[in-house]
């Protein structure tokens, strides 16, 4: 195992800086250093990383979240109103009924699998967004309209919305009904886990005042509570729901008002912890992607993906319409919600687990969604960032 790490985030550092080299994002060689090595081609990474490969894409997911979330201003966030909060489901909700319509046409596949898809599909990456709207806020750009502020906070939520969709749409294929209850979860998910992190995150504030600890124990504090969060997220039944993720995004956004100073040092090291990170998440999604089931999709799957993109767009269009930002801040926007990976790589596979007739697809579009849109997405971003400075 120790030999596998250390050709995962050597080889992973490696290719990112060749890829940064020439002008592309170095998450796409990250990826491509997890096809390497996984196991449909060099197989080279040990079986036992792989099997808990989904728990590490979490620790990831926690760090940069928590980081996101020392960083998020709320009174910055306020600004943005009501397009944050159609950020949060309304793209999501255009592009899976794009795949709703064009899915059955293509493929072949019924309505239940084609919304099965588009969910999978739908959910924007947080891994992929998040330090590249950290980047814009470090920089103060953008932050005058809370443009990086709004696009964090609905990708966030974006992901919890999609979740939950797929899961209803899935005992829906397999029991033959679908349960409205299940819907409930969506508000009470947000509701819950914003509730849950702001007392979580006070109660911190007010123990790390009144108690001196160096900025590392606080981070061990910090991640050890984000763990407990997200399993405690697993382990909740019912149709009242509870996002662990959202509330880690909560812990910090209070901590950044009730503890300013401490919450900037600690977001730096985060940072510091993000570096490896971002190496372990893309390159172990990398080693998800099975090449035989992208090579068999082909073109059809490459277009139905550009097709619901274009669906998406449109979603972030109609949240943004008649706001303060003009249409360049506007298409940057539509840039910075097209990335796909860490939610893609979560669930893709469980149709096909689960024995579904859709399985194979719905994990070939999958992985075809992470190799287009994450690369794409971040060099959109990264490219265009110049159309938020007048």
């Amino acid at each position: 195992m120790l030999f596998s790490l250390a050709l995962l985030f050597l080889i992973g550092m490696l290719f990112g800086k060749i890829f940064e080299k020439l002008k592309l994002p170095k998450l796409v060689g990250m990826l491509i250093t997890g096809i390497i090595l996984g196991p449909y081609l060099l197989n080279l990474l040990d079986e036992k990383i792989l099997a808990i490969s989904p728990e590490l894409r979490r620790i990831a997911l926690i760090i940069i979240l928590l980081r996101a979330g020392l960083n998020l201003d709320i009174k910055d966030l306020k600004k943005a109103g009501r397009p944050a909060a159609l950020l949060c489901f309304l793209p999501a909700s255009i592009e899976i009924i794009g795949m709703m319509i064009f899915a059955p046409k293509i493929f072949g596949v019924s309505i239940i699998e084609a919304a099965i898809m588009g969910a999978v599909v739908a959910a924007v990456s947080p891994a992929v967004v998040v330090p590249r709207m950290l980047n814009l806020m470090d920089r103060n750009i953008g932050k005058e309209k809370a443009i990086p502020q709004m696009i964090m906070a609905g990708a966030s939520v974006d992901d919890i919305f999609v979740i939950v969709l797929f899961t209803a749409f899935l005992g829906m294929e397999k029991g033959g009904t679908f349960e409205a209850s299940k819907l409930i979860e969506i508000p009470s998910s947000i509701i819950v886990g914003i509730i849950v992190g702001i007392i979580i995150g006070y109660l911190l504030s007010i123990s790390f005042k009144k108690y001196h600890l160096r900025d590392t124990g606080k981070v061990i504090i910090l991640l050890s509570i984000a763990f407990i969060l997200v399993t405690i997220e697993d382990s909740i039944t019912g149709n009242i729901g509870f996002s662990g993720l959202l509330a880690i995004m909560a812990i910090g956004a209070t901590m950044k008002i009730k503890l300013t100073i401490a919450s900037e040092r600690l977001s730096l090291k985060f940072s510091k912890l993000w570096y490896g990170a971002e190496i372990l998440l893309f390159v172990l999604v990398g080693a998800e992607v099975n090449i035989g089931y992208a090579l068999k999709a082909g073109t059809k799957a490459i277009l139905l993906i550009f097709i619901v993109m274009c669906f998406r767009m449109l979603g972030v269009f109609l949240s943004v319409f008649k706001t303060k930002l003009n249409n360049r801040e506007k298409l940057f926007t539509a840039f910075a919600y097209m990335p796909k990976a860490t939610v893609q790589a979560a669930i893709g596979g469980i149709p096909l687990a689960m024995g579904l007739a859709c399985g194979d697809m719905v994990l070939t579009v999958a992985v075809l969604a992470i190799l287009i849109t994450a690369p794409l997405g971040a060099f959109l971003i990264d490219r265009y960032t110049g159309l938020l400075i007048d």
